[in-house]
């Protein structure tokens, strides 16, 4: 495989996964923003710099409201990690490496991205936001569905699942990052119906709401859900899941090309130390400084993927 292939498969479905987790962002946001009007501009703030993109909207932006955010986060072309535009270069990527995927993976993908470049054609309203969030993860899921179904698993397969744990790992770790003080507020909170709508956004925002209350039907408290978001070993979007999930395709593709670089090696560390890591430990030592550590370590693996492209020939 070429090496610019990889890359396009790579960075085809980092941008793929980069749009459902904006979707869920907003979403989060705009759940939070109805309960605590009073605090609407300091979420919409949050979201903003969960996202990364905090600087690039205040060149454009003098204030922060939520109809802006919105607006930036899903359409603003200016923005290159809107919806609208990382849905086209997940496109344009696809295009470069369509000899590589299916025809039901290219279908699927130019299928979002027309469907998509539809809906956000105009300023989205509070009342079709919900369905709006709705397709673009949905629309999502159907690329995903589509190479679950019809993709070998080969290295082809496995660069893609690269990009995509890559991916959803960091939006999970930022998610956690910019909420720490949520997940420990002050005591006088805890309980409160504030509290409670704030852990379910939370674990809404990484589709973790229900299977938290299957595996925890007790009561609700900071550390169950961040042991749950960082170490639970099952749920899709954790920090521990993610990590698994990419030292498992570098191991599949060390054994399809007979070795492996120093991405291998950065995720298989990464693996084992959540595997052997204590939600007490992580928490009492700084839940911000371990997920800061994450970040880095994550970014660490991404670059280093990228610069040993070159050797899959």
């Amino acid at each position: 495989m070429l090496g610019k292939t990889a890359g396009g498969l790579f960075w085809m479905q980092r941008y793929l996964e980069r749009s459902e987790n904006i979707a869920r962002l907003v979403d989060a946001g705009f759940r939070i923003a109805l309960t605590r009007s009073e605090a609407a501009e300091d979420e919409w703030g949050s979201v903003l710099t969960t996202a990364g993109v905090r600087r690039a909207y205040a060149q454009r932006y003098e204030k922060v409201e939520g109809s802006s955010v919105i607006n930036f986060l899903l359409r603003d072309k200016t923005n290159p990690n809107s919806v609208l535009s990382v849905i086209e270069s997940a496109r344009n990527n696809a295009r470069l490496v369509r000899t590589a995927l299916t025809r039901e993976v290219w279908e699927a993908t130019n299928e979002c991205w027309m469907t998509l470049k539809e809906a956000l054609r105009t300023q989205i309203s509070d009342n079709d936001l919900p369905d709006v969030l709705s397709l673009i993860r949905q629309q999502s899921a159907l690329v995903r569905g589509a190479q679950s179904g019809t993709m070998m698993r080969n290295d082809i397969y496995f660069f893609a699942q690269l990009g995509a744990f890559v991916e959803r790992s960091d939006s999970t770790a930022r998610i956690l990052d910019v909420k720490y003080y949520v997940l420990l507020p002050s005591l006088s909170y805890v309980g409160s119906s504030l509290d409670n709508v704030q852990w379910e956004t939370i674990l809404r925002s990484v589709s973790a709401y229900r299977a938290f209350r299957w595996l925890n039907p007790g009561e609700t408290n900071p550390r169950n859900i961040a042991q749950f978001m960082i170490l639970d070993q099952v749920m899709p979007r954790s920090l521990a899941f993610c990590a698994g999930r990419m030292a498992g395709a570098l191991e599949a593709i060390a054994r399809e090309y007979g070795g492996s670089g120093s991405s291998l090696e950065l995720a298989s560390a990464l693996r084992r130390d959540l595997e052997t890591a204590n939600i007490d430990m992580i928490v009492d030592n700084g839940l911000h400084q371990f997920i800061q550590d994450f970040i880095k370590r994550n970014n660490a693996i991404s670059a280093q993927i990228e610069q040993e492209f070159r050797f899959y020939l």
